[in-house]
């Protein structure tokens, strides 16, 4: 059965057991390529959003960068060696009865050397260096600047991906012209004089109520002084 890689939460928890001092044992997947089913111990956990291959294991003496696909969680007792069984002990060797030789007819024969058997070690194959991936570098946010009319009054706003770097605030209905006259878009700066050149007429519909208002107070006033 194939071992699957490292899940969100047993990510999580190697990043507890790390903070604790801990080092957790993990099993290389068939994913790591020629090292698949031999044991590391993860030492570090880089910053996930810089390469994804931000799980550090340390196997010999290599501490090589994997993906959390790369390795799984060692099972319990994994790497430990069975204790050795115990050796038998040699049956005492019974010694024939002695026979008398004739010294001149039968030739001293050496006794043949015993020779141990040589024990070879096979070295275990170091586990090949993975070529270690550059990291990408993050492409920053997409930068969107508003301005709005809405209720008589022209804002301006600015957001950076998802930060709100400026929140809507009034500006002149003259600085809002002269944004829009920096885009060469026909259609957008007709619109703009249009709502300029209504609020206008409103504005002066209301100065001359107003004076109209004064003029009639002005007039109320003198009669008052008049009847004194």
């Amino acid at each position: 059965m194939a071992v699957q890689g490292l899940s969100t939460d047993e990510v999580q928890q190697i990043r507890e057991s790390l903070a604790a001092g801990r080092k957790p044992r993990v099993v290389f997947t068939e994913a790591a390529g020629q090292v698949a089913g031999q044991l590391g111990q993860v030492v570090e956990l880089t910053d996930p959003e810089q390469s994804e291959e931000f799980v550090v294991v340390r196997f010999g003496r290599d501490e090589l960068p994997f993906s959390p696909a790369d390795v799984a969680v060692a099972p319990k007792g994994a790497g430990r060696r069975p204790a050795a069984e115990p050796k038998p002990e040699p049956e005492p060797e019974v010694a024939a009865p002695a026979v008398p030789e004739f010294v001149l007819d039968t030739p001293r024969v050496p006794a043949p050397r015993r020779e141990e058997p040589k024990v070879e070690q096979q070295a275990e194959p170091r586990p090949a260096k993975r070529a270690v991936k550059a990291a990408k570098p993050k492409t920053p946010a997409g930068l969107t600047v508003t301005l709005a009319y809405a209720e008589g009054e022209w804002t301006v706003a600015a957001q950076q991906g998802a930060k709100a770097l400026a929140r809507p605030y009034v500006v002149k209905p003259a600085e809002a012209l002269r944004m829009v006259a920096l885009v060469d878009v026909p259609g957008v700066q007709e619109a703009v004089e249009q709502i300029l050149g209504a609020e206008r007429a409103e504005a002066e519909q209301q100065a001359e109520k107003l004076r109209a208002e004064l003029a009639e107070i002005e007039a109320r006033l003198a009669e008052l002084r008049e009847a004194r």
